[in-house]
Parts: C-alpha cells; sequence; structure tokens
C-alpha cells in the first residue's frame, strides 16, 4: 500500500499512508478505534476504492474493486465481529465463497472436508450444526477456518482474539505460526498489546488515520520503555493506568440471587449485589456467564431458583419487567442484539425509552432525542461529526459507547455489562473503565461479565468464578488473584456458595 488516502464526507479517514507485508511475517496494525484501521483493510479487500494511492502485489499494480477479486488474489480478511450466516450450517458457513465446487453440492465431501479444516484449528465442532446456534468464539472459529480454506497468500486478521479464551488464543497463534511458516503474510490488527508484541514481527501504527511509525520486533525487544512509546504514539499521550476501579461505598442491598437456574444451562447461583458495587463474572468460554446476565435481563429467563430486588420476590419473564425494575443489560453482541445499524446515534441511544420522546400526538419530538443524544456524545466522548451519523459508520469502540449510552438513558439501578471492552482500543478501553467507576459512585450496582481477567480483577469489589454452568465461589477483592481465580474456573477448586461469604448467605 504506497501513499494511500481515503476520505469519507468531511471525515479524512486515511491521508497518506504506507504499508508493506512480507511473506512470512506476521504485521501487526495498532491504534485507537476510528485511527483508520478499518478503512485501510477495506481498501485491501475491495470493500472501499481509495481516493489516492497505489496498491502493489508482488511488485505489480492492482486495482481491487470487490471483494471477489480480492479473494481470487488470495486475499482474505476475518474481520472483528463474525459475520456468519446464520441459518447455514458450519461447513456451508466455511466454504460460501467457493465457486469451484461444482453445480452439484457434495454433501459428503463438504462435509469432510470442514471437518478437515477445523482439525487444523484444533476446533471441535458438529459441521452440520446451523451457525445460528454458536457462540462468538465458535463464529470466529469457523471465519477462520472459511479463510484458511482459501487457501490466501494475503491473511488479514482484525481481532481475531477478542472472543476467545486465552487457551483458544494459544490455538490461533499455533495456527498462525504454521501459515507464517507456509509464506503466508499476515496482517494482524489487535487491542491485546501482550498479543501483539508477543505474535508480531513487525508492529506499524496509525493515528487520526495518519503513519506514525513502523517497527521491527528487534528493534522494539522487550524492553518496557519501547512498548511504552508505542503505545504513547497510539494515543498522542501519555497513559497510565488504564484500570481506573475507585474505591466506593457500599450502599444498601439491592439484588438477591438463590440457586437460580434453567434447564441444560446453568443452576446453582447465589450472590447478591449491592449498590455502589461491582460484581465480576470470571470463568472460560462455554462457562454459561453469559446465560446468567441474559436471564437475570428477562431474555432467557430462568426456570429455577428465586431473585429478590429490594428484598421482595421477582420472576423477571421479560426485558420489559427487568427494565421497569430498573435493570439494563449491555450485550457482548453489537451487531446482533446491541444497536440497529442502519440508524442513527440518537435513535439507537433514545430506542428503549422511546415513549419519553414522544408527543401528545404520538410523534417523536426530534429536537429532545437530540438533546439527549448530544448529551451522551459529550459525556462519554463518542467521536462523530453528527449525533445523526448512522451507528454502522462508527468505530467498534464508539458504537460500544453509543450502546453504553442507550442503556444509561434507561436510567437503570443495576446495569449489566458484558464484555464491555471486547474489541476497542487502549484509551477506549480507559475512558469505559472510568464510566464503570464513576457510575458505582453515583450507586448504581454493576455486574461486569468480562474474558479480561486482568480487567475483571482490577475493576471488581467481587469475582464470581462460574465454570460449564456451575458456580464455583465468589472471592473478594483481596482473595481475587489470577491464580485463585484460574484454579476456580478450570475446576481445581471445589464448588461452594460463596467461599468466605457463605456464613453471611
Amino acid at each position: 500500500m504506497q501513499h494511500v488516502s481515503k476520505r469519507f464526507d468531511a471525515t479524512q479517514a486515511l491521508e497518506d499512508v504506507s504499508l508493506t507485508l512480507y511473506p512470512g511475517e506476521v504485521h501487526a496494525l495498532i491504534g485507537e478505534n476510528g485511527a483508520g484501521k478499518s478503512t485501510l483493510i477495506k481498501i485491501m479487500t475491495g470493500v472501499h476504492q481509495p481516493d489516492s494511492g497505489t496498491i502493489l502485489l508482488e511488485g505489480a499494480p492492482v486495482h481491487i474493486r470487490n471483494s471477489q477479486e480480492a479473494q481470487t488474489l488470495g486475499i482474505a480478511a476475518i474481520y472483528q465481529e463474525p459475520m456468519v450466516f446464520p441459518d447455514l450450517n458450519v461447513a456451508e458457513n466455511i466454504f460460501i465463497s467457493h465457486r469451484n465446487r461444482g453445480a452439484v453440492v457434495n454433501w459428503g465431501r463438504l462435509h469432510r472436508d470442514a471437518e478437515a479444516v477445523l482439525r487444523q484449528l484444533d476446533v471441535h465442532l458438529d459441521v452440520r450444526m446451523p451457525a445460528r446456534g454458536l457462540t462468538l468464539a465458535a463464529q470466529q472459529a469457523v471465519e477462520i477456518a472459511k479463510a484458511i480454506s482459501l487457501n490466501v497468500r494475503v491473511l488479514i486478521m482484525d481481532e481475531p482474539t477478542a472472543s476467545l479464551s486465552a487457551h483458544e488464543v494459544d490455538q490461533l497463534f499455533r495456527i498462525i505460526e504454521s501459515l507464517r511458516n507456509q509464506g503466508v503474510a499476515i496482517l494482524f490488527i489487535g487491542h491485546r498489546m501482550e498479543e501483539v508484541f508477543r505474535i508480531a514481527d513487525r508492529i506499524t501504527v496509525l493515528r487520526d488515520g495518519k503513519l506514525i511509525s513502523s517497527r521491527t520486533r528487534v528493534e522494539i525487544a522487550d524492553l518496557p520503555a519501547q512498548r511504552e512509546q508505542v503505545i504513547r504514539e497510539m494515543v498522542g499521550r501519555e497513559v497510565g493506568d488504564f484500570f481506573a476501579k475507585t474505591e466506593a461505598p457500599r450502599g444498601n442491598l439491592l439484588m438477591s440471587v438463590r440457586d437460580l437456574g434453567k434447564t441444560g444451562v446453568f443452576s446453582g447461583v447465589n450472590f447478591d449485589i449491592y449498590e455502589g458495587e461491582v460484581l465480576g463474572f470470571a470463568g472460560l468460554i462455554g462457562a454459561r456467564r453469559t446465560d446468567v446476565g441474559l436471564a437475570l435481563f428477562g431474555i432467557e429467563p430462568a426456570d429455577s431458583g428465586a431473585i429478590l430486588f429490594d428484598g421482595k420476590p421477582v420472576e423477571i419473564k421479560t426485558p420489559r419487567h427487568a427494565m421497569q425494575l430498573g435493570i439494563a443489560y449491555v450485550t457482548e453482541d453489537r451487531r446482533g442484539l446491541g444497536l440497529t445499524l442502519p440508524m442513527s446515534i440518537a435513535t439507537n441511544i433514545t430506542l428503549p425509552t422511546l415513549r419519553r420522546y414522544l408527543n401528545a400526538l404520538g410523534l417523536i419530538r426530534r429536537g429532545a432525542e437530540d438533546r439527549t443524544a448530544e448529551e451522551y456524545r459529550k459525556r462519554l466522548m463518542i467521536r462523530t461529526p453528527s449525533v445523526h451519523l448512522e451507528v454502522g459508520k462508527l468505530s467498534g469502540g464508539n458504537q460500544q459507547k453509543v450502546m453504553l449510552s442507550k442503556w444509561l438513558n434507561a436510567r437503570p439501578r443495576l446495569l449489566i455489562l458484558d464484555e464491555p471492552t471486547r474489541g476497542i482500543d487502549v484509551r477506549a478501553k480507559a475512558e469505559v473503565h472510568h464510566i464503570i467507576s464513576d457510575l458505582a459512585a453515583q450507586g448504581l450496582g454493576i455486574i461486569l461479565i468480562s474474558s479480561d481477567l486482568p480487567e475483571v480483577l482490577a475493576m471488581s469489589d467481587r469475582v464470581l468464578v462460574m465454570r460449564e454452568g456451575r458456580q464455583m465461589g465468589v472471592f473478594t477483592r483481596n482473595e481475587a488473584t489470577q491464580e485463585t481465580v484460574m484454579t476456580a474456573a478450570m475446576g481445581q477448586h471445589e464448588p461452594t456458595i460463596t467461599d468466605t461469604e457463605a456464613a453471611r448467605l
């Protein structure tokens, strides 16, 4: 990519950016959300056309007009959000882009080939299973398998580890190492800096659509000062502690959950949460933490156990009932459940509380809607030229802030945050952590579900650990260490109701 520029209306997404990928090299591209990373890879894959600049493939100029041409040239991309066809099965999703498998589908061969590709990833999935039933981690595995099946020469990986456990990340990195040995050029986009420094042969930094620096692994080495310099280049300022939890006084008991369960999904969940408290939910992929969150918000209601809210027994059967109680749920799936991407920022923020913005004739008071959206744009520092912009045109981090604004506008008392910093950059993550800390200080009860263990440990007052639908224990802030939490999450800790809090319960 030589001197590439791209503008969208008033936004200069890329300005004179050059990037070189080599066979057998992992090249990390890092920067904040909105730095231009997604625009650059969409130009590489033919989704967007550059306003200026040149693309060379093996030294020869190419003009990539669409994704099909990119695929023909051996360029494939795995995006931050898995983009599977929900009503097709795993095998069909893996080979959906193949055009050379004949006019009539040989289902036996299709399934065998899909199983062979998944074996390369050490992923165990039923290839006949509809993609609709897959977790985000499994959808990501299908996306990776799809790219590998295309015999790529250039593989672009946009946040491929965002939904993966530590074990699955190790598996993915082994696959990357194999592809590197086969001479594939890999562009790795990530926000987990420890992963970037671990896997990359070269690191390029973008900021505000401009190329800031490009260094080899040898130049960065293991020197902390060099790594801190890379982060400073990303954000344009000094970055201190990214985890911003401050101590807040614990208020009244807000919710009590006793022996909560859903048949075949999870059972025996017990905890209390207080006003001003952050209760972290930790566990490996498949621990069923999200399912507990969905039950508490009435999306997939529990069928056993008891919930007390403000000391009164309640049955949460629908999201509407949950909202009436003062419960809000920020989903991990922005695209599927969290946002209406073709609609504006303002519309998304006010959608759950639309009745608040209707006049006597039942028409929307656009002025009031815009004022609310503008308030949250400033409060959460959403980077956008206008609250009327389509949410789908925002970066992942700014979409996350819109989704958080949407539920804060519902004025909740209990906020369930499911992977609130998944796939967002260092500064946006720090901003979200500050928001969580501020909300707790204001008296909100917060359930924080996260696969990022350092985040859970730093932000939580207590940590509830789950494994395969069972509660393994609840640890106080002093008790919760990486060792104790991972020991429980891996099943090497006898399940208890709440460990040191058993007596109180």
